[in-house]
């Protein structure tokens, strides 16, 4: 029997929703936070402490495509030999936390568009900063998660420490593999990210072994 067209249509559709909400999705991530006991991890949308005041992840968890997370293992270890560490804000993010964003800063300038998805839906994508060796952090041009031009990196009215600072963090970052989104300082994509699909798993889902080079 022929199957119409619209049909086949929606059953593609169906299968891909189901892809992006099936747990074991997460089997193609790993937590970059198991791979690295010197970073400070911070991940403030685990807590109330991020521009929604409301805690929006169940879990605080690094998640990040294995790739991904070898580049950052390698700017990890860079910053360590510099007597720092790496602080980390957010990594993966399920899509349909995107949306919830959305409704609330409906500015691509700083959250992403969900109809198009983020880069941190691919788990492509990282918010990080930087600690001394005491855990205390480095001061920055603005804080996390500042919708306004003092989170732009081109902005001039930052004292010299934090434009210094934010320099030596984008220079590592992008020294392995990621690149700088301008109206962000934390914010880096991985190079590559478009090979990787929007995802909408849960951050608390269960994950396969890691793979074979961590």
């Amino acid at each position: 029997m022929k199957i119409p067209i619209s049909l086949v249509s929606l059953l593609a559709l169906a299968v891909g929703a189901w892809a992006r909400s099936d747990p074991s999705q997460t089997a193609k991530m790993v937590d970059f936070s198991k791979l690295d006991s010197h970073i400070v991890l911070d991940m403030r949308y685990a807590t109330k402490n991020n521009f929604t005041h409301q805690r929006v992840y169940p879990v605080a968890r690094c998640l990040l495509r294995p790739s991904v997370a070898q580049k950052l293992l390698g700017a990890a270890k860079d910053f360590e030999s510099r007597g720092l560490r790496l602080v980390i804000f957010d990594c993966y993010r399920p899509l349909s936390i995107q949306k919830k964003f959305w409704a609330l800063v409906p500015d691509e300038r700083y959250v992403a568009n969900p109809a198009k998805g983020s880069r941190h839906n691919r788990g492509a994508a990282v918010d990080v900063s930087l600690a001394d060796s005491s855990r205390k952090e480095l001061v920055m041009p603005s804080g996390f998660d500042d919708f306004s031009k003092r989170a732009h990196r081109n902005w001039k009215g930052s004292s010299p420490a934090a434009r210094r600072h934010m320099k030596l963090l984008e220079a590592v970052m992008e020294r392995h593999g990621f690149v700088g989104l301008p109206t962000e300082w934390w914010h880096f994509d991985a190079k590559g990210w478009k090979r990787f699909p929007v995802e909408d798993v849960p951050l608390a889902a269960p994950l396969a072994p890691k793979p074979k080079g961590f």
